[in-house]
Order: structure tokens, then sequence, then C-alpha cells
């Protein structure tokens, strides 16, 4: 039995465990027919065309865990920013953790998706929130929908400024000998308020792994989101992300994607707009090497007018690494006076390595400011050769080189604890000491 049989017969028994008179009884329905009938994506789609999932799921992925799995923080500890305080929602094989966790807050709704989607009380808020901004149409968008039961659930009130940065980590133990999750996420920022949330999905051992998850993200007028994702998986995990955004009048919301682990890695980023003086930042890095594959695909779709969105993603690709790029600014006829912008350079520093780069604008309306751009290159050679002449060795020097090539994403990080330690990461990954005072 391949993947998708497996999934498609669990489902009903799925539902039978969670309760199949419940409120999303049909969404969940409609969800599974949707994936029944198309199965996981693959290369014919122009999508997925430089994308190919086939080698993963060849994998005997166990879909439903059998029990939970405690670890002790002092195994995890290095994966939290634990140089500040910070709220925890931590997941283990797809489960939530309370003694890992730090849920205490003052006025934040912070609770699990299994909660919300049960309890009466959220079912004004589901009924609002869920599903709605997430695609009916992609199939592993509808596929995590159709499974849809545990991952965070945030809900900021109006005005809230919420004081600490929120970690949502998922951790798998690698018990099982292969494992699927999907989580799901949903995130609902208030008029005013602002919040800052750090995800990160991370493997135990080497045990082959598959996260298909999806988050949704509202944020209403005013409102201010600041979201991190780290992607610093071992070489057997994959990740497939999905994350909407539904951006109101005068609100703004980044979006920072650090992809640097994983075996294959694929980020689909769709910011919608409903209102005027919206901002919207989509900023990435990725590093990665050996065999990785990293896949970005995004999309800002321009529906009023006099909005921003900004696209700045760096890539450096060693061995026989793979890297992509399709992103897509959308402008509808109603949106004058759109300013957009997109960015997108690439280095490649081994013979092997590969990026497929599409920057596409799709403009409807006479009046706006768009523009994009891509490049492909090498480093600097004369860069390198003023540097060595003045005493740098030439590891140190190509890494500064990579370093000052990324510097322009990580000065836009926020948070300073996550900008050292981002910085660490990149320092680790390029083999060097950069010599910072961290």
């Amino acid at each position: 039995m391949d993947l998708k049989e497996k999934l498609v017969s669990s489902f009903m028994a799925f539902e039978e465990q969670i309760d199949v008179t419940s409120q999303l009884h049909d969404v969940r329905t409609s969800a599974i027919k949707n994936f029944e009938n198309k199965g996981f994506p693959t290369k014919k789609e122009e999508a997925w065309k430089y994308t190919s999932l086939n080698a993963i799921l060849k994998n005997d992925f166990t879909v439903f865990p059998k029990h939970e799995n405690a670890i002790e923080f002092a195994e995890v500890k290095k994966y939290f920013l634990h140089e500040i305080d910070t709220y925890k929602v931590i997941f283990v094989d797809g489960k939530f953790s309370s003694f890992l966790s730090s849920t205490t807050h003052d006025g934040l709704d912070v609770c699990l998706m299994s909660s919300a989607l049960t309890k009466p009380k959220y079912k004004m808020v589901i009924d609002e929130y869920f599903n709605k901004i997430a695609s009916k149409d992609e199939t592993l968008t509808t596929l995590n929908t159709a499974f849809a039961n545990e991952g965070a659930y945030i809900n900021v009130p109006k005005s809230k400024v919420v004081e600490k940065p929120i970690e949502i980590i998922y951790f798998s133990t690698g018990v099982e000998n292969a494992l699927m999750v999907q989580p799901r996420n949903l995130v609902i920022v208030g008029e005013n308020a602002h919040v800052q949330i750090i995800e990160r999905h991370q493997s135990l051992n080497e045990n082959p792994v598959l996260t298909n998850a999806v988050t949704e993200i509202f944020a209403q007028k005013r409102a201010i989101v600041d979201y991190y994702k780290i992607q610093n998986d071992l070489l057997t995990a994959n990740l497939i992300d999905n994350t909407y955004i539904s951006q109101k009048q005068e609100s703004r919301v980044s979006v920072h994607t650090f992809s640097f682990g994983g075996n294959i890695t694929r980020n689909n980023l769709n910011f919608y707009h409903f209102g005027e003086r919206i901002d919207s930042t989509l900023k990435g890095i990725t590093i990665i090497g050996d065999k990785q594959h990293v896949d970005h695909y995004t999309l800002v779709n321009h529906a009023t007018p006099n909005c921003e969105s900004h696209q700045n993603y760096k890539t450096i690709l060693a061995d026989s690494s793979t890297g992509v790029f399709n992103g897509k600014i959308y402008v509808e006829k109603e949106a004058q006076k759109t300013d957009a912008f997109q960015q997108n350079n690439n280095i490649l520093i081994g013979d092997k390595a590969t990026i497929n780069a599409k920057p596409q604008l799709e403009i409807f309306a006479d009046d706006v400011k768009c523009s994009h751009g891509c490049t492909i290159g090498q480093l600097d050679e004369s860069a390198m050769f003023y540097m060595q002449q003045r005493g740098i060795p030439k590891k140190e020097a190509k890494a500064l080189l990579m370093y000052a090539f990324s510097n322009s994403v990580i000065e836009s990080i926020k948070i300073p604890e996550l900008k050292q330690r981002i910085t660490k990461i990149i320092a680790n990954k390029l083999g060097v000491n950069l010599g910072f005072d961290l």
C-alpha cells in the first residue's frame, strides 16, 4: 500500500476518533476527496516543475504515532532561543508536550488546535477563520486540512503588544522507523496588536520524517506580525510548509525563512491583501550543500490600492544541491498605487549546484511601481584577491563574502538574540569562525 492509499484508507478511522459529527466533518470530507482525486503533486504540474517527491514517498511512513514519546529538556535545550525568555508551544511526534511548553500568558489566548477545533467556546472563531485562506485546491494543503487536529492556536487580542516572542517547535524523536506529521497552526492578531513568532521543525535522530504543515495567519487593522522560520533539520528530514496570510488595512506582516538543513524543503508562502496601506515583507536565506533541495514558492496578491510588498531571497548553493525560486506578484485592476519589489540573488560555489529561478509579475493596474530582478553567479574573484592580499586566508575571505551577501536579510531580524543565533548557524554552515562578538 503506497502512502496515498494509506492516508485515504485511514481517513474514516481518524474522523471517528475525533468525532465524526463535528462541525468540520464536511470540510474534512471535501478536503480528502480533493487529495484522493489529485494525489501528491508531480513535476508535471507547473508549480512543482523542479521539485519531485518520489524518493520521499517510497518510505513506509507511520501516519499516526501510537505512543507518546517523552524527551528531556536537556536533550533539546540547544534548539530553544534560551538567551531570552519566550512563550513555548512544543510538540513531540505531533503531540503537545506540556512538560516542555510554557504558555503562561497575560491576556493571550494560546492553546492547542485540538482544543480550538472541539471546544464550544472557540466555535465562533473557528467558523470565522479556520480554512478560510488556506487553499481548497492545492493538494498538500487539502491533505493537511483533512487530518487537521493538532498544532498551535494563537489569538492576540486587540491592542495587545506581546512582550515575549512565541516559539513553536515540532520535535520528531525518531522512535518510528519513518514518520509523517501534519501540524496545523492558526494565528489571529487583533487590531493594533503586535506579536513575534519563531517556528522550527527538528528531528532528533536520522530516521526519515515528512512534515506537511499548514499555517493560517490573520492580521487585522494596523496589526504587526513578525514571523521567523528556522529550517536547519537533519538530512533525513523533509518539510512541506504551506503558509497563508490575510492582511487587513494598514497591517504589517514580515516572514523570514532561513533554510539551512533538511533533505527536501518546499516553502509555499501566500499573502492576500484586504485593505489599503498594507505592508508585506518576504525575506529568506538559503545555504545548502550535498544533495539538499530547497524550493521557495511565493505569491503576493495585491487586490487593494496603496499597498507595498518587498521580497528579498538570498541563496548559496554548494556541492550538488538544488535551489528553486518561483516568486509571483499579482496586481489586480483595483490595486492602483501598488509598490512591489522582488529580488532573488544566487551564488553557486559548487560545479554541480543548480538554481531554477522564475520571478513573475502579473499586473492589471496602470498606476503602479513594480520591479523584479534575479542574479546568478559566483564569488567575486577580485574581492577574494583583495582580501587575501591583506592577510585574510582564502577560506575566511570566502566566508566573509558569503556572509556579506546574506547580510541585508540578517539585518532585518528584529529579535537581537535570534539575529545572533542565525549568524552562528551561518558561520557553522560556512565552516568558519567569523570573529563576531556574540
